[in-house]
């Protein structure tokens, strides 16, 4: 759902991602690189773990079955808002 986070991004700012689209294959020559791309298994866990791993703007969503992390504000243009009323708030 919108505003999970499902993934690490090596930069210290957030990638936003759909993931029920798939990649465009537009160009021949590269359809194929991804092929061999290697993902790391996913992270389990523990409640303990996702509280320490979260970042400040982030929540952990604890169910019986499961445990999920999510950003507070779950649309990109109010986190996008936000950030930008932060940053104006700032005096230099």
């Amino acid at each position: 759902y919108e505003g999970q986070v499902v993934g690490e991004n090596t930069r210290a700012d957030d990638m936003v991602v759909n993931l029920t689209k798939t990649k465009k294959l537009t160009n021949m020559r590269s359809a194929g690189a991804d092929d061999k791309a290697r993902i790391a298994p996913a992270r389990k866990f523990s409640l303990e773990e996702a509280l320490e791993y979260i970042q400040e703007d982030e929540y952990v969503e604890a169910t019986p079955s499961s445990l999920r992390l999510r950003k507070t504000l779950l649309k990109e243009h109010e986190r996008k808002r936000a950030k930008n009323a932060a940053l104006s708030d700032v005096k230099f």
